[in-house]
């Protein structure tokens, strides 16, 4: 079996949008209404809203490949790379540190051409804690870049990237066509999902890194989003690729095969709307944030207040699994009599809601 860059038509994608003309109209839609809703919230709220969208982006890229990281060490380094965390601010996460500026550096530099350099610095920055690998530069090793799945000796390959050799080229010609494709210019790809879902391939399809590609190359789709609609995109791409991981690998590893890609299309087209819909959901959420504390100010005690603002730290979500008797005392440090009568009232009051029942009764905030 030939790969895509194996073909003699490589790189010269083929696709059809037919199927979905209806769903880049509404990406086109919903672009310009988050960003009126982002408008219209005052300064610190807006800033908020942002702060937790590259949280998510940030968080759920680096879950994609199976590197989970504490939420709050990527809140705190994306503060201090936007400025509003005063001194000098460190995480014990050093990966933390890393998705952080590479998040903070891709929104703030949405706009410039793409470089080698830019690449090359978003990966010395996305390999931070990791000295296994060398960063900061192509892959270079003599064996096959492949990605593979199954036991040891039963191993099953999905996909062979080119030989490093071939890597400097690749990228060359590849940073070419991302910039020759980008608003205004020679080859402009006027859609902007459309130009995304194609950088996003292609690059990893090269796959030119010893590790950190995915991340990188949504980073790439999201700055080809952004560039296109003349404004940081606002979306956790990677939130809606993680919520069907084994749909992503597998939409990538079809399109691996062919130069026709129609289907990847479709994939990141669908995609794409996804991650809109979710950050609508976190723009609403930071307005609940706002409106939550304003109506019930005078109406909780002290430990409700501090169980409520820690739930609001994670995001739309909560804590995973919901809140309960034995997380409330780990907060509050209260008895358990006093827990579960600030629970019931939070209830009574429509605050929270209740799941389950017994000992699996969990509680979730009431965002409606």
């Amino acid at each position: 079996m030939k790969y895509n860059w194996q073909q003699k038509d490589w790189p010269n994608f083929t696709y059809s949008t037919e199927e979905v003309e209806v769903q880049l109209f509404e990406f086109s839609e919903r672009a310009g209404k988050i960003n009126a809703l982002l408008q219209s919230l005052p300064e610190e709220i807006r800033v908020e809203t942002v702060i937790e969208l590259l949280v998510a982006e940030a968080v759920k890229t680096s879950a994609i490949e199976g590197e989970y990281l504490d939420r709050m060490d990527v809140m705190s380094s994306i503060k201090k790379n936007l400025g509003l965390l005063p001194g000098h601010h460190n995480t014990d996460d050093k990966r933390a540190e890393g998705i952080a500026e590479l998040m903070t550096d891709a929104q703030k530099s949405f706009n410039e051409a793409l470089s080698e350099e830019t690449l090359l610095n978003w990966h010395r920055m996305l390999m931070k804690g990791n000295s296994s690998l060398e960063a900061g530069k192509w892959r270079t090793h003599e064996e096959p870049m492949q990605v593979v799945s199954g036991a040891l000796g039963r191993e099953i390959i999905h996909y062979e990237a080119p030989p490093s050799k071939r890597v400097p080229g690749e990228m060359k010609q590849f940073i070419s066509w991302f910039n020759l494709t980008g608003k205004n210019a020679e080859k402009e790809i006027k859609k902007p999902v459309i130009r995304a879902a194609i950088a996003h391939l292609y690059f990893e399809s090269i796959h030119p890194f010893e590790d950190g590609n995915g991340r990188i190359g949504r980073a790439i789709a999201e700055k080809a989003l952004s560039q296109t609609v003349k404004r940081p995109i606002l979306l956790s791409l990677s939130d809606a690729m993680e919520r069907r991981k084994k749909d992503y690998y597998n939409a990538l590893m079809l399109a691996q095969r062919s130069n026709e890609i129609t289907p990847w299309i479709k994939y990141f087209v669908n995609t794409t709307l996804q991650a809109q819909i979710s950050a609508e959901k976190i723009i609403e959420f930071s307005l609940y944030k706002a409106r939550f504390f304003d109506k019930y100010k005078n109406d909780l005690n002290e430990r409700q207040i501090k169980v409520i603002r820690r739930i609001l730290k994670e995001g739309p979500g909560g804590f995973e699994g919901g809140l309960n008797v034995r997380k409330y005392i780990g907060i509050t440090k209260t008895s358990k009599a006093t827990a579960t009568r600030d629970l019931q009232d939070l209830l009574q009051n429509d605050i929270i809601v209740k799941n389950g029942s017994g000992k699996n009764t969990s509680y979730f905030l009431n965002l409606k």
